[in-house]
């Protein structure tokens, strides 16, 4: 295997976006300010930065394949590569099947900028301090050159150290690393001339790695057969940040689909459904399970083999049906409550999002239908229950498609097949003792607390409200050192520390409520609570609910939700 050796000027300047492109086989950019300024430290301290792979692909079918730019000027905002025009490009074309994160980052950092949100939002460059001498430690994740993504160049006046930040893509404005050098001298006369020194080394040496050194070594991919091209992609990518399977598959859908653009479609998708409610965090993997899943006659299992060009077909065909079921779904556990936290296996809307296409009820999410209401709690009630019990844990593929063919064998759709679905996960559908004894030791703002507190409120309006975890007696009293105050002995502090903490002591306010919490002495605001209030939060009838009586509430709040949870 022969490499072909270039520099990065060359390549940056020459060859991205105007011969070069991505095929929509790659993944998206994914590296962060500090990565791009490790990249930079890695080539001025003649580091390897590894080789590249290009797919070399002829000019007679180079719009056989969807091709995308590199990103020059990254926004975190809108992190979306843009569709790459060929239209004028009359030549063979190169894709890059392995080094887009590497090349992305050079031009980023030579040509562009990176736009990131911390407090506000920065849009910076990549600047090098010319003063600062090279120092090696023992950590190699430390920078030896002081690379950094700015706002401008104006020394921090924080650091006492002497500053001159030079804009790393000035270097490529000059041939002749003379003329570099020139250039920058006379910007540095109020330094002395052992800092005229430093820089001026600096400056050398970023333009021999940049202009002289061939430091980019890559391999062509010559051949036109897709299949092998996959392969290849998939061999060299196995190690770095992981690949979603998604991101081999939209080259294969993009390139296949008819009507639709894939990649567009796709993003666009996950990007509207993760702005439901206070958001989601669904990933392209989970889309493109759903197109699987709710199309009939396709197997489910995630691979490349199953999006071939027939599947894909149907796939495109069915797409609006795909994306209604699926956001119908997500809306649904939206309005109650589930939220990116406690949906803790996202794949188990997918049986819910294809029993509500087979139900096929306009508006059935917002309906206030008597009927409808039931059963939207009953598939509330579902999933908290296959959730709290981790029915999907195990071979995921294998419990979702019986639970499709479970669906699928329904005659009559106007009801949620509750009793058919848990028969095939083997569950109960309720709590035996120990189950629930369990449950109610649940701590506080761990992965099933909300939900568990959730079945707790069937009859709660959640949409457009967000519930918060809150401590009925506050959390800030039971430290060692505040109930050693209240003279109680070893055994009485562990006891409190056993109980408050978990669902015994939990309820869900809304925000506001929690922030009026917040406000008062527990002792006024509790005091304040009227029966409607109580018996809403299954607050227990005790004499008092001073903090002596503690350990009488939990006793008496455990009576009261076994018995919810047992009605379950």
């Amino acid at each position: 295997m022969s490499y072909i050796p270039k520099t990065i000027s060359e390549v940056v300047t020459e060859y991205l976006n105007r011969t070069t492109f991505l095929p929509a086989i790659q993944r998206e950019y994914v590296w962060g300010t500090y990565g791009i300024e490790k990249l930079f430290d890695s080539i001025m301290g003649d580091y390897p930065i590894s080789t590249f792979l290009f797919w070399k692909i002829k000019e007679e079918n180079k719009n056989e394949w969807a091709a995308y730019e590199f990103i020059r000027d990254f926004d975190s905002e809108a992190p979306h590569n843009k569709d790459a025009s060929l239209a004028g490009v009359n030549q063979d074309i190169y894709l890059v099947l392995d080094g887009q994160q590497r090349l992305t980052s050079l031009l980023i950092g030579l040509k562009g900028s990176y736009r990131y949100f911390y407090y506000s939002w920065h849009k910076t460059k990549l600047y090098l301090n010319i003063l600062k001498e090279p120092q090696k430690s023992d950590n190699p994740e430390e920078l030896v050159y002081q690379f950094q993504f700015r706002d401008n160049n104006q020394p921090n006046p924080r650091d006492p150290n002497p500053q001159f930040w030079y804009l790393v893509g000035d270097i490529l404005n000059f041939e002749d690393a003379e003329d570099a050098k020139k250039d920058i001298k006379q910007r540095l006369s109020e330094f002395t001339d052992d800092q005229k020194d430093i820089a001026n080394t600096h400056i050398g040496r970023l333009h021999s790695r940049i202009h002289t050194s061939r430091l980019l070594n890559y391999y062509e991919e010559k051949s036109q057969d897709y299949d092998k091209v996959v392969e290849a992609f998939i061999r060299a990518n196995t190690g770095g940040v992981k690949l979603e399977y998604s991101d081999i598959l939209l080259s294969t859908a993009t390139a296949k689909w008819k009507n639709l653009n894939a990649r567009e479609e796709i993003h666009s998708f996950t990007d509207s459904v993760n702005a439901i409610g206070n958001g989601y965090s669904f990933g392209k993997d989970f889309v493109l399970k759903g197109c699987l899943y709710l199309t009939d006659d396709l197997p489910i299992q995630y691979k490349v083999k199953n999006f071939n060009k027939t599947n894909l077909e149907k796939i495109e065909n069915n797409w609006e049906n795909i994306t209604d079921n699926i956001e119908n779904a997500i809306s649904l556990v939206n309005k109650f409550g589930f939220n990116d936290k406690n949906l803790v296996t996202k794949n188990a809307l997918l049986p819910i999002a294809l029993y509500l296409g087979k139900l096929n009820k306009k508006n059935f999410v917002e309906s206030t239908d008597k009927e409808d209401v039931k059963n939207q709690i009953l598939i509330q009630k579902w999933l908290i229950l296959t959730l709290l019990k981790n029915a999907f844990g195990g071979s995921s593929d294998t419990i979702l498609k019986n639970l499709q063919d479970v669906i699928n064998e329904q005659t009559d759709f106007s009801v949620f097949p509750f009793e058919a679905l848990n028969k095939k996960l083997n569950i109960e559908p309720s709590f035996n003792e120990t189950e629930i004894d369990n449950l109610l030791l649940t701590n506080y703002s761990t992965k099933y607390s909300y939900l568990i507190l959730s079945l707790l409120y069937p009859d709660r309006d959640w949409k457009g409200k967000k519930f918060e975890e809150d401590h009925i007696f506050p959390k800030s009293e039971f430290t060692t050192a505040k109930l050693k105050h209240r003279s109680y002995d070893t055994d009485q502090i562990a006891e409190y520390q056993k109980y408050f903490n978990c669902i015994l002591n939990l309820e869900l306010l809304t925000d506001t409520e929690n922030r009026e919490k917040s406000a008062e002495d527990f002792d006024t605001w509790f005091a304040s609570r009227d029966n409607n209030f109580k018996d809403r939060h299954f607050i227990p009838t005790i004499s008092s609910y001073n903090f002596d009586n503690f350990p009488d509430f939990i006793s008496e709040r455990k009576k009261l939700l076994k018995i919810k949870l047992e009605t379950i």
